[in-house]
């Protein structure tokens, strides 16, 4: 990732702050505070992706890359912070829009370069196609990560705080499917949503370099 991408991504997290403190200023509430939070979580992907070229053999990166796996999903669930849009008092609705808008499209710019930094290593270390498999099994499983924060609540570090009760969660989904049908329904669209994304990311805003590598 170039620097001026980098300072890029920094500007937005700044921008995203500034609106959240603009509004935060006028209307005495700080009910939006909580996108401060989010937004950072969404930028620690990152983080991950850019300690992979450092990793010099494959059992230093896969652990890496299952942390980078764990907090993932981080990045897009900012998007279904848009369910908080609603009127009020002393600020218009439209301002609440742009803002939520600007802190979830900066994560999922964040979370698609993070993405692509992981699947760019496995491409150079294996082959391109398993690049792009990679792609195709994170972006389901990135959904099933969104639906058990935001309808389920868990966070990313439960599996270190409380991984007994999680596992428990994620066995009753996985073993009764056709009960929990609106479970996988919302992995599948927003895992497809998010491959859509993903892909008119790549081809629209990466590299020209990284293109012509098949990645």
């Amino acid at each position: 990732m170039s620097p001026r991408i980098l300072v890029l991504k920094i500007v937005a997290c700044l921008l995203c702050a500034a609106l959240f403190f603009i509004r935060m200023r006028l209307t005495g509430s700080t009910y939006f505070a909580f996108m401060l939070w989010n937004l950072f979580l969404a930028v620690l992907p990152l983080g991950f992706a850019l300690l992979l070229p450092r990793t010099r053999s494959l059992s230093r990166a896969v652990p890496v890359m299952a942390v980078w796996l764990l907090f993932f999903p981080n990045a897009p669930y900012v998007l279904t912070d848009l369910i908080h849009l609603r009127p009020h008092a002393g600020i218009p609705l439209w301002y609440d829009l742009v803002m939520l808008l600007a802190f979830a499209l900066t994560s999922l710019w964040i979370g698609f370069q993070s993405l692509h930094l992981v699947q760019s290593w496995i491409s150079r270390h294996a082959t391109a196609s398993a690049g792009w498999l990679a792609v195709l099994i994170i972006m389901p499983l990135t959904g099933f990560g969104i639906y058990l924060g935001r309808f389920l609540r868990w966070n990313s570090w439960d599996i270190v705080t409380a991984p007994w009760q999680l596992f428990q969660d994620i066995a009753a989904l996985v073993l009764d499917p056709m009960t929990h049908a609106a479970v996988w329904l919302f992995t599948l669209v927003f895992g497809l949503l998010l491959l859509l994304a993903y892909l008119a990311w790549i081809f629209a805003a990466a590299p020209p370099q990284q293109k012509s590598a098949g990645v």
